[in-house]
């Protein structure tokens, strides 16, 4: 599909950008429609001249300031009138990075039924306050969308399709002003319009200011008030789409993501650090039964599971739809507990089994050590003791696509911090120095062994763990043998109120042989599966991978270990 792009400018006293916007978007060869939304007669004119020192940018002047809203909803109808499909729409404060541009309108013709906006990645400049608005929007558009997939709705910096778009306005009322930034997306998703994001960075320069005013909350709360209502009567449509549309649970865990992402994070920690634990559990309730309803991946993933544990005897009775239930409001709670340790609120006293701890074990030896842990409780405790005492420094590796939301939490949340995120969707050499610098230096390196690698399937070892076979990474292992230190295991569950460790001594150090290296590999991870299999077994409950951890995507199980265990099954 061909489409036409032309770039709005909406803009309001912001002149000092102007030039420099322009001589970029026409650089890309962009047309160009500015909208003087009812500026005083020397802006007016300042305006005026930038547009005449360039050919293809029309200047559309508005009699009125009508907000924000009014002006891109103008530019949108001039383009519309021009002939164009979509328009690029880019704030004239100059905040957003414009080498994004390129990447934002091929998104556009890839997608051209869809949204494209930015997400953006804030530097230190970002006012804390803006922060704090866009968390409290994030909630409403979950709550007026029923879906937690929309990152980011403020982002002036975005491809509009056209004829969607105009028609979500039609005989609406609309926000004009700031609210419309918001608005407009849940409108588009209302009529089904998906929405694609990509990262932008945006900075805030020196002396700029912002045309929001404080009385324009009124406004904004007026907006989210009716978009909720409007939400209701189409709740049965939304619902119906979130249900039909859930993946299988064969996807990559990678794909699936962390539902509720980084507005989840947020939220969870606002929640708990006004009102503590049990509170932020009761408030935490009714949205965990949302994504257990809608989550058809997730909650088939929690089932066959829970099926898996009935039949090899860990549980007593069969598992149904509560038990489920159960497993999503554990992970809820974990979840808070997660936050808690991330930010040292929970004390070293409150956990069992902390002495002797991986940090005495490793002061003694002076040097570093290789942790190994999974998905199962919090193992995140090792944050609380390690920062508490200053012990030792603790590097996590973890997936790319949540080490920044994570590191957003320590440093907002956390001084003084002796956790380093590292991030990684496969150990390279660059990761390989860093990490064997921290060992040298007597430091923790920490990974879990319970997820497949992010990008190809190829390097796993296929163990028994809950009567059949399944997939383990060897990339944990293949990291421990360049490291040359050694490995334990770290598992932590909650027991009631309390947190509790479990430390094991897994080798003095990983050799893999060249001759038998496959063979080596294979060892340690039944030896982790094992022990894996031991622990959640402890607490069923607080093992958290909501996906087909036995079948997952693109990888299919060695014929030949099938048919053992099926015969070794038969025999049982």
């Amino acid at each position: 599909m061909s489409i036409q792009i032309c770039a709005i400018l909406p803009t309001y006293k912001h002149v000092d950008e102007l030039d420099r916007i322009i001589t970029r978007l026409r650089a890309l060869g962009l047309e160009v429609i500015v909208i003087d939304d009812g500026n005083a007669s020397e802006v007016a004119e300042e305006l005026a001249q930038i547009c005449r020192r360039f050919e293809g940018v029309e200047l559309v002047r508005r009699e009125h300031n009508g907000g924000k809203g009014a002006a891109v909803i103008e530019g949108m109808k001039r383009a519309a009138q021009r002939g164009f499909s979509h328009a690029l729409q880019v704030d004239s404060d100059g905040q957003h990075d414009l080498a994004s541009v390129t990447d934002m309108l091929a998104l556009a013709r890839q997608f051209p039924s869809a949204l494209v906006t930015g997400k953006p990645v804030f530097d230190d400049s970002v006012p804390r306050g803006r922060l704090i608005g866009r968390w409290i929007t994030h909630i409403w558009v979950s709550i007026n969308t029923l879906s937690p997939r929309i990152i980011d709705t403020m982002c002036g910096f975005r491809v509009y399709p056209l004829a969607a778009s105009l028609a979500a306005t039609e005989g609406a009322m609309m926000s004009k002003r700031m609210g419309f930034d918001t608005e407009i997306v849940v409108r588009l998703r209302w009529r089904g319009v998906d929405v694609k994001t990509l990262p932008v960075h945006v900075t805030y320069p020196p002396g700029n200011y912002s045309n929001f005013k404080p009385s324009e909350n009124i406004g904004v709360s007026a907006m989210h008030a009716r978009l909720f209502f409007g939400m209701l009567w189409r709740s049965p449509y939304l619902l119906w789409t979130r249900l039909r549309n859930d993946d299988d649970t064969s996807v990559h865990w990678a794909k699936l993501g962390e539902r509720g992402g980084a507005l989840g994070l947020w939220i969870l920690a606002g929640a708990f650090r006004l009102f503590g634990r049990h509170v932020s559990l009761a408030l935490m309730m009714p949205v965990v039964l949302f994504f257990f309803l809608t989550g058809k991946t997730q909650r088939r993933a929690s089932r066959d599971f829970l099926e898996r544990l009935w039949r090899s005897g860990d549980l007593v009775t069969r598992p149904g739809w509560f038990m489920s239930f159960r497993h999503f409001m554990s992970f809820g709670a974990a979840a808070l507990d997660k936050f808690a340790a991330w930010t040292g609120n929970i004390p070293a006293e409150d956990v069992d089994g902390v002495e002797p701890s991986v940090f005495d074990v490793v002061r003694s030896s002076g040097k570093g050590a290789f942790v190994l842990t999974a998905h199962l409780g919090n193992p995140e405790v090792i944050r609380a003791i390690s920062t508490l005492k200053k012990r030792a420094r603790v590097n996590v590796l973890v997936h790319t696509a949540h080490a920044v939301r994570f590191n957003a939490l320590i440093q907002a949340y956390s001084e003084g911090s002796t956790v380093r995120m590292i991030e990684v969707t496969e150990v390279g050499p660059d990761t390989a120095i860093i990490l064997q610098a921290a060992i040298a230096n007597g430091e923790i390196v920490v990974i879990v062994g319970d997820r497949i690698p992010v990008s190809g399937t190829s390097r796993v070892c296929w163990a028994n763990f809950f009567g059949s076979i399944a997939p383990f990474a060897q990339g944990p292992y293949i990291l421990a043998s360049i490291l040359k230190c050694p490995v334990y295991l770290l598992f932590c569950v909650r027991v009631g109120a309390r947190h509790k460790i479990f430390f094991e001594h897994f080798a003095d150090r990983i050799d893999l042989p060249r001759k038998n290296r496959e063979a080596a590999i294979q060892a340690y991870v039944e030896r982790y599966a094992a022990r894996l299999e031991h622990f959640v077994q402890r607490a069923p409950l607080q093992w958290f991978n909501f996906f087909d951890y036995w079948r997952p995507e693109g990888l299919e199980a060695p014929r030949e270990r099938t048919q053992s265990n099926s015969k070794s099954e038969m025999a049982s």
